[in-house]
């Protein structure tokens, strides 16, 4: 079974969403690109900001699988 982890959006800037932990200490935002998480939730790439999702943990912590929270 693959690890999932709870993260949010903080905006989308150009054709990269910035991602954070989904935790109260979590600074450091990683970018994804927005298109690639918005055609596996479905939505517009302009909805993502705000949105909390869970994600799988690949390979170098790099995460895929999106999915809405």
């Amino acid at each position: 079974m693959d690890e999932r982890v709870k993260v949010r959006v903080l905006l989308v800037f150009g054709d990269q969403a910035e991602i954070v932990a989904d935790a109260p200490d979590a600074v450091e935002p990683a970018r994804y690109p927005a298109r690639e998480i918005a055609r596996e939730l479905g939505v517009a790439a302009s909805e993502l900001p705000g949105m909390r999702l869970t994600a799988a943990v690949g390979p170098r912590d790099r995460l895929s699988g999106w999915r809405t929270a």
